[in-house]
């Protein structure tokens, strides 16, 4: 049998479809842009996972990708604060997956979109996503086009909306679209549908609605989730000027979901999303999970660690050039260095599962209160801030959200490496480094570089640095103190963090477990 491709396999759906597949016994092929995002994932070390580069905006890359597959999921979106016009670029790259999967002789292609019908005046998402499913139906190789409203499961952008909503929110303000009806489905479910359709040749060239057994209301899933995290009951406030964007907003503050997202998915609610037709059940029969036993899953894996896939995981980690090797210290402009550096005596394993422990619940060890100061403003102003959280149980993987970082690569015992997300008049970048220079002492590093824009980027540097210089020195000492090791030289300053901020060859490997 042919392999099998999926487009978007570090997505919140694709991370779940990839292993599901190679339980089965399928040779899945893994594409993305980056290819170290993939190798970070559990399944990456999988006898029948292979790992390919490819880029739905190059059809010459994707083509090459798709050569020797059979069917190939298409699991991608565009919707995300580094793409202004995302409609745009889905169109463009829906384009580009059906001409490359049509020359490289690719014999069906499995599309997830959103489920609404053309005559309710969609919003610019599920428009969006129609028009996605119409080009892949119209190209030359067969299309099986699933249609799925709000996904219930730990870590989609949906739930943890809801989620954050309910927990912190004992009274809600709420629009006229809380009454709208909806026909919500299980993560479990879009998985079973997404495998199903592969065995069953009836489903190419077809287009589903796919949900679960209960239709009900955002108020009502909303009374569900309050019951099954044993809160008591909401109170919601009707009112009738709240606008797509001030519940963008609104979600943006509440919620780790930035606007970027929170406002397509507002606008998306306005719209009637319930099945009109159940085909797919006879071609793909499944158990359907209910809305109530859906999120009583979803908490467990919240609270127990299992949340395999989340909304925050897509991101790119393309280093920045400032840490391109080989480049002088001027490349790109200027770039500002701050690194210090401590001895401590014992073993470098302990003091790792300090480092990779950073962050979420964890929170950033010293002066946390800083942090979240400055977390908390950046929400203000539009930004990430601290919400998004982190991969619990110590481990970490390239491409993984750490706060207001994005993880850019990593090797065991040896090296984290931090993109700075939050925002600030200029790029910034992260770099903790581990060091043996001999039995049992290690030296750990800690670089930060930034590339200031403009005038604006130069002053914040200077403001900041004496509270960063006393940040940085206070955080290398808590992570030896964590780690019940002896500090043998306390921190200093050096230069030529630039230098040795770049991941060796054998970066993106995951790392990590406490």
């Amino acid at each position: 049998m042919r392999e099998i491709a999926v487009i978007g396999a570090t997505g919140y759906v694709g991370a779940r479809l990839v292993p599901a597949l190679l339980n089965e016994g399928h040779v899945v092929r893994a594409l993305g842009r980056s290819t170290r995002k993939i190798a970070g994932r559990p399944y990456a070390a999988h006898r029948n996972l292979r790992i390919a580069h490819a880029d739905v905006m190059d059809e010459a890359s994707l083509c090459a990708a798709l050569e020797g597959v059979g069917v190939a999921y298409y699991l991608v979106h565009s919707m995300n604060a580094a793409t202004r016009d995302y409609a745009a670029a889905d169109r463009a790259a829906a384009e580009n997956m059906a001409k490359a999967a049509a020359r490289a002789g690719v014999a069906r292609i499995i599309y997830l979109g959103g489920l609404g019908k053309a005559a309710d005046r969609l919003s610019r998402h599920l428009h969006s996503r129609t028009e996605v499913g119409a080009l892949l139906s119209r190209g030359s190789v067969p299309a099986t086009w699933l249609r799925a409203a709000m996904i219930l499961g730990s870590g989609s952008a949906s739930f943890e909306i809801m989620r954050y909503l309910v927990d912190r929110l004992p009274v809600m303000i709420v629009p006229r679209w809380v009454d709208t009806k909806c026909q919500p489905i299980a993560i479990a479910n879009v998985v079973d549908y997404l495998v199903g359709c592969l065995h069953s040749a009836e489903t190419a060239g077809r287009s589903f609605d796919i949900g679960g057994p209960d239709v009900l209301s955002y108020g009502e899933l909303f009374d569900i989730y309050a019951e099954e995290a044993k809160l008591p009951k909401r109170r919601r406030l009707h009112v009738p000027f709240f606008t797509p964007a001030l519940s963008a907003r609104w979600i943006h503050l509440v919620t780790p979901v930035p606007a970027s997202i929170g406002k397509p998915l507002a606008e998306g609610l306005r719209n009637e999303a319930v099945c009109t037709e159940e085909a797919i059940r006879a071609c793909v029969p499944v158990r359907l999970i209910s809305c109530r036993e859906a999120i009583r899953e979803a908490l467990a894996d919240t609270r127990e660690d299992r949340v395999v896939s989340c909304w925050s995981d897509a991101g790119d980690i393309r280093p920045p050039a400032m840490i391109s090797p080989g480049d002088p210290g001027y490349a790109g402009g200027t770039v500002l260095e701050m690194s210090y550096a401590c001895l401590a005596e014992g073993a470098t394993a302990p003091l790792w599962k300090e480092v990779v422990a950073v962050g979420g619940t964890t929170g950033w060890l010293y002066l946390d209160g800083l942090w979240r100061l400055r977390g908390w403003f950046d929400r203000l102003i539009g930004g990430v801030g601290l919400n998004r959280g982190r991969r619990q149980g110590g481990v970490l993987a390239p491409g993984d959200a750490l706060d207001c970082f994005r993880v850019l690569g990593l090797v065991e015992n040896r090296l984290l490496l931090l993109r700075f997300n939050m925002r600030l008049p200029g790029e910034a970048v992260l770099r903790i480094a581990l060091e043996e220079e001999g039995p049992d002492l290690v030296r750990l590093r800690l670089s930060a570089l930034f590339r200031p824009r403009g005038l604006g980027g130069l002053v914040y540097w200077a403001l900041l640095k004496p509270a960063h210089r006393h940040l940085f020195k206070g955080l290398l000492r808590t992570l030896v103190r964590r780690a019940h090791l002896s500090l043998r030289e306390p921190p200093t300053s050096y230069e030529g963090g630039r230098e040795v901020c770049v991941l060796p060859e054998t970066e993106g490997r995951r790392g990590g477990s406490r």
